[in-house]
């Protein structure tokens, strides 16, 4: 498999009334047309959705209007679904939860309690187990930008200098809810948040455990490299970051109603854009998150 393919002619295949449509960038990004996610899944579809996750890494499904029910039951088909850091007082679909620029009194606002959203990141890797796939669902949108972006990172390591990957070859990044609160601005993680989630290290460079690729493992999650003098850590990590979100390393989503976007955390760094009027337009996508496995 190669991200180098089939960039020029788009792949296309049918599966029932479904097609996949165009490559949306060079560095990932794949629509999927035709198919109703609210409708029990075939295994041909099944099928179809994981190469292209594999292959593409983002997987963009037009058209959908999903109840909470019926995300839940979609993101079940791709494994055990994970609990938010939040609380929640349902017990099941609580899991569904809303990503929003709301406040409590459901108001569009520009001062968010949390906004790790906006910086690159792999969700919940500061867990032992972090996630393996991500889904948003699209339900309410400003009329123009609230982007989300996706940095390639089997890209990002595949065309680093042969210096810088025999220099970060076994290191472990250090990852920490608490540190990545301090870092994104957000609120301050809560003692019982903290003790939850305490920090934990992984390879600074993991092995994709399905393709077999390698792919840089950090983001604002990470906060400094295991072993190492901290300034130094931090350092090597902002260095690496910035060759990694190059734009050739970079697909850029706008939003249409009804998309579904799912990706892999295992080989991609993700970020909300704050392209639009925070304080006037609002913006709520309801988002599942399938669990994964420890990184190596």
């Amino acid at each position: 498999m190669s991200d180098q393919a089939g960039i020029a002619t788009a792949p296309h295949a049918r599966v029932e009334n479904v097609r996949l449509g165009q490559r949306l960038s060079p560095a990932g990004g794949i629509e999927i047309l035709g198919a109703d996610l609210g409708a029990p899944l075939s295994p041909s579809l099944k099928a179809l959705i994981l190469k292209a996750f594999l292959d593409h890494r983002v997987v963009v499904v037009r058209d959908q209007h999903l109840s909470t029910e019926e995300q839940y039951a979609f993101t079940e088909n791709f494994g055990e679904l994970e609990e938010h850091v939040g609380r929640h007082s349902d017990a099941r679909y609580g899991i569904v939860h809303a990503v929003t620029n709301l406040d409590k009194q459901g108001n569009p606002t520009d001062a968010l309690e949390t906004r790790g959203n906006y910086f690159w990141h792999t969700d919940k890797s500061y867990h032992a187990l972090p996630s393996l796939m991500t889904m948003l669902h699209a339900v309410e949108l400003p009329p123009e930008g609230g982007d989300t972006q996706f940095a390639n990172m089997v890209l990002a390591y595949e065309r680093l200098p042969e210096e810088m990957k025999r220099r970060i070859e076994g290191l472990r990044c250090v990852h920490s809810w608490e540190a990545s609160r301090i870092a994104s601005g957000s609120r301050p993680a809560s003692p019982e948040e903290i003790k939850e989630r305490p920090p934990v290290d992984h390879p600074l460079v993991r092995t994709h455990p399905d393709t077999g690729e390698k792919a840089l493992y950090m983001g604002t999650h990470a906060a400094t490299i295991a072993g190492t003098p901290e300034a130094e850590g931090k350092a090597l990590l902002a260095e690496l970051l910035a060759h990694a979100t190059q734009p050739a390393f970079v697909y850029t989503h706008h939003w249409r109603p009804g998309d579904v976007v799912m990706w892999d955390n295992r080989a991609l760094l993700h970020r909300a854009v704050a392209n639009y009027a925070m304080g006037t337009h609002r913006r709520v996508l309801h988002r599942t998150v399938v669990r994964g496995t420890v990184p190596v």
